[in-house]
Protein backbone atom coordinates (compact mmCIF):
# COMPACT_ATOMS: atom_id res chain seq x y z
CA UNK A 1 0.00 0.00 0.00
CA UNK A 2 2.96 2.62 0.91
CA UNK A 3 4.46 1.74 -2.77
CA UNK A 4 0.95 2.54 -4.59
CA UNK A 5 0.11 5.30 -2.44
CA UNK A 6 4.09 6.61 -3.19
CA UNK A 7 3.51 6.19 -6.72
CA UNK A 8 0.26 7.60 -6.62
CA UNK A 9 1.90 10.81 -5.58
CA UNK A 10 4.40 10.16 -7.94
CA UNK A 11 2.16 10.21 -10.49
CA UNK A 12 -0.05 13.83 -9.60
CA UNK A 13 3.11 15.51 -9.10
CA UNK A 14 4.00 14.46 -13.06
CA UNK A 15 1.10 15.36 -14.24
CA UNK A 16 1.44 18.58 -12.54
CA UNK A 17 4.62 19.42 -14.05
CA UNK A 18 3.63 18.90 -18.00
CA UNK A 19 0.49 19.52 -19.87
CA UNK A 20 0.65 16.36 -21.80
CA UNK A 21 2.36 13.03 -21.10
CA UNK A 22 2.56 10.40 -23.58
CA UNK A 23 1.22 6.60 -21.93
CA UNK A 24 4.15 5.05 -22.27
CA UNK A 25 6.77 7.81 -21.50
CA UNK A 26 4.53 8.09 -18.09
CA UNK A 27 4.57 4.62 -17.32
CA UNK A 28 8.61 4.84 -18.15
CA UNK A 29 9.20 7.85 -15.40
CA UNK A 30 7.28 5.70 -12.87
CA UNK A 31 8.97 2.37 -13.53
CA UNK A 32 5.38 0.54 -14.39
CA UNK A 33 3.55 -1.25 -16.90
CA UNK A 34 0.89 0.73 -18.77
CA UNK A 35 -1.59 -1.42 -16.98
CA UNK A 36 -0.81 -0.82 -13.94
CA UNK A 37 -0.39 3.31 -14.87
CA UNK A 38 -4.10 3.05 -15.90
CA UNK A 39 -4.96 1.65 -12.54
CA UNK A 40 -2.90 4.44 -11.00
CA UNK A 41 -4.62 7.23 -13.30
CA UNK A 42 -7.89 5.81 -11.72
CA UNK A 43 -7.32 6.00 -8.60
CA UNK A 44 -6.69 9.77 -9.30
CA UNK A 45 -9.59 10.25 -11.04
CA UNK A 46 -11.29 8.30 -7.51
CA UNK A 47 -9.74 11.32 -5.88
CA UNK A 48 -11.36 13.87 -7.06
CA UNK A 49 -8.13 14.79 -9.83
CA UNK A 50 -9.49 15.63 -13.53
CA UNK A 51 -7.39 12.99 -15.49
CA UNK A 52 -8.04 13.33 -18.96
CA UNK A 53 -6.93 10.19 -21.48
CA UNK A 54 -6.47 10.23 -24.92
CA UNK A 55 -6.10 6.74 -26.60
CA UNK A 56 -4.44 5.46 -29.59
CA UNK A 57 -0.65 4.47 -30.32
CA UNK A 58 0.30 8.24 -29.15
CA UNK A 59 -1.76 8.54 -26.30
CA UNK A 60 -1.49 9.81 -23.13
CA UNK A 61 -2.66 11.61 -20.23
CA UNK A 62 -3.07 15.30 -19.09
CA UNK A 63 -4.65 17.20 -16.22
CA UNK A 64 -8.13 18.89 -17.85
CA UNK A 65 -7.12 22.41 -18.72
CA UNK A 66 -8.47 24.86 -16.34
CA UNK A 67 -9.75 22.38 -13.92
CA UNK A 68 -8.76 23.52 -9.67
CA UNK A 69 -7.19 20.91 -7.99
CA UNK A 70 -9.32 19.86 -5.37
CA UNK A 71 -8.88 20.98 -1.51
CA UNK A 72 -6.31 18.83 0.21
CA UNK A 73 -8.87 16.77 2.96
CA UNK A 74 -6.82 16.67 5.62
CA UNK A 75 -7.26 17.50 9.61
CA UNK A 76 -5.54 19.89 11.75
CA UNK A 77 -3.20 17.92 13.11
CA UNK A 78 -2.05 16.26 9.80
CA UNK A 79 -1.57 19.49 8.64
CA UNK A 80 0.65 20.37 11.26
CA UNK A 81 2.45 16.47 10.95
CA UNK A 82 2.99 17.74 7.04
CA UNK A 83 4.65 20.61 7.52
CA UNK A 84 6.46 19.48 10.27
CA UNK A 85 8.24 16.50 8.19
CA UNK A 86 8.39 18.27 4.85
CA UNK A 87 10.24 21.18 6.96
CA UNK A 88 12.70 18.74 8.32
CA UNK A 89 13.29 16.91 4.84
CA UNK A 90 14.15 20.10 3.28
CA UNK A 91 17.25 20.47 5.89
CA UNK A 92 18.42 16.71 4.56
CA UNK A 93 21.91 16.55 3.21
CA UNK A 94 21.14 13.66 1.08
CA UNK A 95 21.21 14.78 -2.32
CA UNK A 96 18.17 16.41 -4.06
CA UNK A 97 15.66 15.50 -1.34
CA UNK A 98 15.64 19.33 0.18
CA UNK A 99 14.65 20.62 -3.25
CA UNK A 100 11.88 17.74 -3.75
CA UNK A 101 11.05 18.87 -0.10
CA UNK A 102 10.75 22.40 -0.48
CA UNK A 103 8.73 21.51 -3.89
CA UNK A 104 6.37 19.65 -2.63
CA UNK A 105 5.21 21.70 0.41
CA UNK A 106 4.74 24.55 -2.05
CA UNK A 107 2.38 22.53 -3.81
CA UNK A 108 0.71 21.14 -1.59
CA UNK A 109 0.01 24.20 0.70
CA UNK A 110 -1.21 25.81 -2.72
CA UNK A 111 -4.13 23.18 -2.23
CA UNK A 112 -4.75 23.62 1.57
CA UNK A 113 -8.37 24.88 2.20
CA UNK A 114 -7.17 28.76 3.76
CA UNK A 115 -7.55 27.81 7.63
CA UNK A 116 -4.91 24.86 7.00
CA UNK A 117 -3.02 27.29 4.66
CA UNK A 118 -2.53 29.96 7.24
CA UNK A 119 -1.70 27.71 10.04
CA UNK A 120 0.99 25.80 7.80
CA UNK A 121 2.69 29.28 6.42
CA UNK A 122 2.85 30.60 10.25
CA UNK A 123 4.76 27.66 11.39
CA UNK A 124 7.11 27.85 8.42
CA UNK A 125 7.30 31.27 8.66
CA UNK A 126 8.78 31.50 12.32
CA UNK A 127 10.45 28.39 12.46
CA UNK A 128 14.48 28.43 12.84
CA UNK A 129 15.84 25.31 12.17
CA UNK A 130 19.42 23.53 13.99
CA UNK A 131 21.08 20.75 12.64
CA UNK A 132 22.89 19.29 15.70
CA UNK A 133 21.99 15.86 15.37
CA UNK A 134 18.92 13.68 16.45
CA UNK A 135 18.01 14.12 19.68
CA UNK A 136 15.60 12.43 22.49
CA UNK A 137 12.05 14.47 22.50
CA UNK A 138 8.81 14.23 24.18
CA UNK A 139 5.63 14.68 22.29
CA UNK A 140 4.57 18.48 21.43
CA UNK A 141 0.74 19.25 21.14
CA UNK A 142 0.21 20.51 17.58
CA UNK A 143 -2.47 22.85 18.39
CA UNK A 144 -0.02 24.36 21.19
CA UNK A 145 2.62 24.26 17.80
CA UNK A 146 0.39 26.38 15.67
CA UNK A 147 -1.00 28.41 18.43
CA UNK A 148 2.51 29.41 19.46
CA UNK A 149 3.62 29.92 16.06
CA UNK A 150 0.72 31.77 14.91
CA UNK A 151 1.48 33.94 18.07
CA UNK A 152 5.04 34.50 16.63
CA UNK A 153 4.22 35.42 13.22
CA UNK A 154 1.15 37.89 14.19
CA UNK A 155 3.19 39.78 16.96
CA UNK A 156 0.34 38.65 19.31
CA UNK A 157 1.05 38.47 23.08
CA UNK A 158 0.83 34.60 24.31
CA UNK A 159 -0.53 32.76 27.90
CA UNK A 160 0.08 29.38 28.47
CA UNK A 161 1.16 26.78 31.00
CA UNK A 162 4.52 26.16 31.99
CA UNK A 163 6.39 23.15 33.61
CA UNK A 164 9.44 23.66 34.15
CA UNK A 165 12.78 20.77 34.83
CA UNK A 166 12.25 20.87 38.62
CA UNK A 167 8.42 19.82 38.12
CA UNK A 168 7.23 23.45 39.44
CA UNK A 169 4.15 24.78 37.33
CA UNK A 170 3.57 28.45 36.32
CA UNK A 171 1.65 30.56 34.06
CA UNK A 172 3.22 32.91 31.47
CA UNK A 173 2.51 35.89 29.58
CA UNK A 174 4.78 36.30 26.92
CA UNK A 175 5.63 38.42 23.94
CA UNK A 176 6.44 35.73 21.66
CA UNK A 177 10.04 35.71 19.17
CA UNK A 178 10.52 32.26 16.82
CA UNK A 179 9.69 28.91 17.53
CA UNK A 180 13.62 26.67 17.19
CA UNK A 181 13.11 23.32 16.09
CA UNK A 182 16.41 21.58 17.37
CA UNK A 183 16.75 18.00 16.60
CA UNK A 184 13.16 16.43 17.95
CA UNK A 185 12.60 18.68 20.08
CA UNK A 186 11.20 22.47 19.84
CA UNK A 187 11.81 24.99 21.59
CA UNK A 188 9.77 29.06 22.08
CA UNK A 189 12.02 31.84 22.53
CA UNK A 190 10.40 35.02 23.75
CA UNK A 191 9.79 37.93 26.35
CA UNK A 192 8.80 37.42 29.38
CA UNK A 193 6.26 40.04 30.44
CA UNK A 194 6.30 38.84 34.56
CA UNK A 195 10.07 38.45 34.82
CA UNK A 196 11.51 41.35 32.34
CA UNK A 197 13.43 38.95 30.32
CA UNK A 198 14.06 36.82 27.67
CA UNK A 199 13.41 33.17 27.87
CA UNK A 200 13.54 29.77 26.39
CA UNK A 201 10.30 27.64 26.75
CA UNK A 202 10.32 23.91 25.59
CA UNK A 203 7.25 23.09 24.09
CA UNK A 204 6.74 19.25 25.62
CA UNK A 205 6.44 21.18 28.50
CA UNK A 206 3.97 23.81 27.94
CA UNK A 207 0.10 23.76 27.93
CA UNK A 208 -3.38 25.57 26.84
CA UNK A 209 -1.15 28.27 24.62
CA UNK A 210 -3.57 31.05 23.62
CA UNK A 211 -3.25 34.32 21.98
CA UNK A 212 -4.30 37.00 23.85
CA UNK A 213 -5.52 39.18 20.87
CA UNK A 214 -2.86 42.20 21.97
CA UNK A 215 -0.30 43.10 19.45
CA UNK A 216 3.44 44.63 20.27
CA UNK A 217 6.17 45.56 18.60
CA UNK A 218 8.62 43.11 18.89
CA UNK A 219 12.12 43.76 20.89
CA UNK A 220 15.73 43.45 19.74
CA UNK A 221 16.69 40.00 20.75
CA UNK A 222 19.86 39.79 23.01
CA UNK A 223 21.39 37.74 20.64
CA UNK A 224 22.18 37.50 16.79
CA UNK A 225 19.39 35.00 16.32
CA UNK A 226 16.92 32.28 17.80
CA UNK A 227 18.99 29.75 17.08
CA UNK A 228 22.17 31.21 18.86
CA UNK A 229 20.01 32.39 22.06
CA UNK A 230 18.96 28.83 22.62
CA UNK A 231 22.53 26.86 21.91
CA UNK A 232 23.61 29.15 24.69
CA UNK A 233 21.13 28.58 27.20
CA UNK A 234 21.33 25.03 26.46
CA UNK A 235 25.18 25.42 26.80
CA UNK A 236 24.87 26.80 30.51
CA UNK A 237 22.74 24.26 31.69
CA UNK A 238 24.53 21.90 34.12
CA UNK A 239 24.10 18.24 32.56
CA UNK A 240 23.86 15.35 35.19
CA UNK A 241 26.45 12.88 33.18
CA UNK A 242 29.90 13.71 32.31
CA UNK A 243 30.71 11.02 29.60
CA UNK A 244 34.14 10.09 28.07
CA UNK A 245 34.95 7.49 25.22
CA UNK A 246 37.91 6.55 23.26
CA UNK A 247 36.86 6.26 19.82
CA UNK A 248 39.16 3.85 16.89
CA UNK A 249 38.33 6.52 14.41
CA UNK A 250 39.83 10.00 12.99
CA UNK A 251 39.16 12.84 15.09
CA UNK A 252 37.21 14.54 12.09
CA UNK A 253 34.82 11.58 11.59
CA UNK A 254 33.96 11.85 14.98
CA UNK A 255 33.73 15.77 15.30
CA UNK A 256 31.55 15.64 11.99
CA UNK A 257 29.21 13.34 13.35
CA UNK A 258 28.84 14.21 17.06
CA UNK A 259 28.83 18.20 16.07
CA UNK A 260 28.70 20.68 19.05
CA UNK A 261 27.41 17.95 21.47
CA UNK A 262 30.92 16.49 22.12
CA UNK A 263 34.37 17.54 22.60
CA UNK A 264 37.07 15.87 20.07
CA UNK A 265 40.67 15.38 21.31
CA UNK A 266 43.09 13.82 18.48
CA UNK A 267 44.62 10.97 19.99
CA UNK A 268 46.42 10.13 17.13
CA UNK A 269 45.59 9.70 13.44
CA UNK A 270 43.44 6.59 13.64
CA UNK A 271 41.95 7.70 17.25
CA UNK A 272 40.55 9.83 19.35
CA UNK A 273 39.33 10.99 22.77
CA UNK A 274 35.19 11.74 22.83
CA UNK A 275 33.80 13.83 25.84
CA UNK A 276 30.04 14.66 26.46
CA UNK A 277 27.94 16.17 28.57
CA UNK A 278 24.10 14.78 28.69
CA UNK A 279 21.08 14.87 30.78
CA UNK A 280 20.77 11.22 29.75
CA UNK A 281 22.67 8.62 28.95
CA UNK A 282 20.77 7.70 25.90
CA UNK A 283 22.34 10.76 23.24
CA UNK A 284 25.97 9.45 24.58
CA UNK A 285 24.70 5.61 23.46
CA UNK A 286 23.17 6.46 20.24
CA UNK A 287 25.64 9.12 19.55
CA UNK A 288 28.43 5.81 19.97
CA UNK A 289 26.33 4.11 17.91
CA UNK A 290 26.39 6.45 14.82
CA UNK A 291 29.81 6.58 14.30
CA UNK A 292 30.34 3.15 12.99
CA UNK A 293 33.71 2.64 14.48
CA UNK A 294 35.00 0.02 17.87
CA UNK A 295 34.91 2.44 21.43
CA UNK A 296 35.82 1.80 24.49
CA UNK A 297 34.03 3.74 27.69
CA UNK A 298 36.43 5.46 29.77
CA UNK A 299 33.75 7.23 32.25
CA UNK A 300 30.76 6.97 33.38
CA UNK A 301 30.28 3.13 34.47
CA UNK A 302 26.41 3.15 34.04
CA UNK A 303 26.80 4.01 30.71
CA UNK A 304 28.76 0.36 29.56
CA UNK A 305 25.55 -1.13 31.35
CA UNK A 306 23.08 0.83 29.07
CA UNK A 307 25.14 -0.14 26.26
CA UNK A 308 25.49 -3.91 27.63
CA UNK A 309 21.24 -3.65 27.95
CA UNK A 310 20.76 -2.42 24.43
CA UNK A 311 23.30 -4.73 22.91
CA UNK A 312 21.23 -7.48 24.72
CA UNK A 313 18.11 -6.77 23.30
CA UNK A 314 19.49 -5.70 19.76
CA UNK A 315 20.99 -9.81 19.87
CA UNK A 316 17.37 -10.75 20.31
CA UNK A 317 15.63 -8.41 17.68
CA UNK A 318 18.22 -10.31 14.95
CA UNK A 319 18.17 -13.72 16.10
CA UNK A 320 14.77 -13.60 16.36
CA UNK A 321 12.89 -15.04 12.76
CA UNK A 322 10.51 -12.61 11.11
CA UNK A 323 6.86 -13.51 11.45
Amino acid sequence: MANTSTRTLRLLSLLQTHRYWPGEELADRLGVSVRTLRRDVDRLRELGYPVEAQRGVDGGYQLAAGAALPPLVIDDEEAVALAVGLQAAAESPVEGVAEASVRVLAKVVQVMPARLRRRVEALRAVTVPVDWGASAGSGVDPDALTAVALACRDSERLRFSYTAATANRSDRHVEPHRLVCLGRRWYLVAYDLDRGDWRTFRLDRLTAAEGTGARFAPRTLPAADAAEYVRAGLNATPRSNRVEALVEAPADHVRAHVGRWGEVEEVDATRCRLRMTADSLDWPAMALGSLAADFQIIHPPELRTLIADWSTRFARAVERPAE
